[in-house]
Formats: structure tokens, C-alpha cells, sequence
């Protein structure tokens, strides 16, 4: 696919490792200027030389999303240095793993702010940006099947990316009118640095055999919707789109 993301601004949040860097090197690859945003700021200064020697232009960024204070102040950084916000990519998130009755306050409002507070006022930092500079934005949020299916023990982690799926949705609705598209990736069951040891255990492989096609997904597996949802004139249509990149498991 053609795209035109070439010369743009973007920012991803959570780009230390996993899904996040897979992004930034995407966005890297098609051209972009890009920020790189996480709390591990040595893993991010590792990733900026590495691009950097490639040629890109890369800014990594201390945040932490669950402070609005650190979110505007960010964006104003990434403004001055690079230049004002074309795409975001809201990737940062967290999960806790725990039944409902044990669930405790701080573990709650953790999961919260960083995947459904931190995401709403990053974006609308990034749009205040594209709104006063008159940009035909692109925000891309990155929620989860978890959105869209119970899934035990995922309670807060679920309801989080439900919560980013309607913001998505209400973003489209309200910044549309100023040509900023907002959409959402729903990724389902992708092997990351996270999950690589959990899947070489018994217990792992029976989990990865009850999935549709028994396998799990791989970072690259979202290339291409991302590249497309970051796209200015092929995703120009697009909107307010939940799409799920799950190999069909909400489809069963």
C-alpha cells in the first residue's frame, strides 16, 4: 500500500518496547519525523540512536500518560522540536490480572488512567495541535478485543479499552468537522516480549490451541492497518472505525 505519511509529525506513546516500538519503526520506515514516548527512558534513548543511524529523525520523550500535566507538557516539547502533532498513535497501556472480588483501589485506578485517561487527554493535546494549525489530523487509538468480549479475569483491563473504543467514537463524532480522523485498532492475541515465556510452557501452548487457527499474532500483523489509519488520503473515509485485528477471534 502507497501511503503518504511521509514528512508527517507522529507521536506513539508507549514505545519502549512491544507494540509501541513495532509502530514507531512502521511509522520510521514510511518516512514520518517521530516521537517516541514511555517512562523507560533508557529504552527509548537505545531505540532513538539505533533509528537515528538510519537516517530518521527521532525524538524520544519522558511521559508518563497517567499525569495531564506530563501530557502537555510533552506535547509542547514534541511542537517546539518537531513541529506540531500529525499523527498520534495512542498506544500506552497497562493490564492487571485479577479476579473482580480481589480487585483493590490503586490497581483499578491504575489501569484506568493509563489506558482510558491518559489516551483522552493526550488526544486531545495532539488535537488541539491539528485544530489550531488547521492539520487534517490522524489519531489512532489502540484498544483490544478485551473492548468488545468479557474475558476472565481482564475486568479493568476490559472495561478500559470499552471506555477508548466509545472515546474513539465520540472523538470522530466532535473532530471530524475539522478533519481530523480517529480510529481504533483492536488487537487480538499478539506474542510480544511480555507473553514469550508464558507461551513455551504447556499451559501456553494449550491456550494458543484453543484459538481460531492456533496461533498467536505477531507485531507485524498490524502493519498494515496501521499504515493505513495513518494515512492521509487512503484513510480519508475512514472515521470513528473500530477494526479488530484478531485472526477472527471475535468472529467465533
Amino acid at each position: 500500500m502507497t501511503t503518504d505519511i511521509a514528512g508527517r509529525v507522529a507521536l506513539v506513546t508507549g514505545a519502549s518496547s512491544g507494540l509501541g516500538e513495532r509502530f514507531a519503526r512502521v511509522l520510521v520506515a514510511e518516512g514520518a519525523h517521530v516521537a517516541i514516548a514511555a517512562r523507560r527512558v533508557d529504552r527509548l534513548e537505545g531505540l532513538a540512536a539505533e533509528l537515528r543511524e538510519q537516517g530518521a529523525t527521532v525524538l524520544p520523550v519522558a511521559l508518563d500518560v497517567t499525569s495531564v500535566a506530563a501530557i502537555r507538557e510533552a506535547a509542547t516539547l514534541i511542537e517546539r522540536q518537531l513541529g506540531p502533532i500529525e499523527i498520534l498513535v495512542n498506544n500506552a497501556g497497562v493490564s492487571r490480572q485479577a479476579r473482580l472480588e480481589t480487585i483493590e483501589e490503586a490497581d483499578y485506578d491504575a489501569v484506568l488512567d493509563t489506558n482510558l485517561k491518559g489516551p483522552f487527554f493526550m488526544a486531545q493535546a495532539a488535537a488541539k495541535q491539528m485544530i489550531a494549525h488547521k492539520i487534517p489530523g490522524r489519531i489512532v487509538n489502540i484498544a483490544s478485543i478485551a473492548g468488545e468480549r468479557a474475558i476472565a479475569q481482564l475486568s479493568t483491563y476490559g472495561m478500559s479499552k470499552a471506555g477508548l473504543i466509545q472515546m474513539t467514537r465520540q472523538m470522530a463524532r466532535e473532530w471530524g468537522r475539522h478533519g481530523i480522523n480517529t480510529n481504533a485498532i483492536c488487537p487480538g492475541y499478539i506474542a510480544t516480549e511480555i507473553s514469550e515465556d508464558f507461551l513455551t510452557t504447556e499451559a501456553g501452548a494449550r491456550w494458543v490451541s484453543s484459538l481460531p487457527r492456533k496461533r498467536m499474532g505477531e507485531a507485524r500483523d498490524l502493519d498494515g492497518v496501521l499504515k493505513l489509519l495513518c494515512s492521509g488520503e487512503p484513510a480519508r473515509f475512514l472515521n470513528g472505525a473500530i477494526i479488530a485485528a484478531d485472526d477472527g477471534f471475535l468472529a467465533t
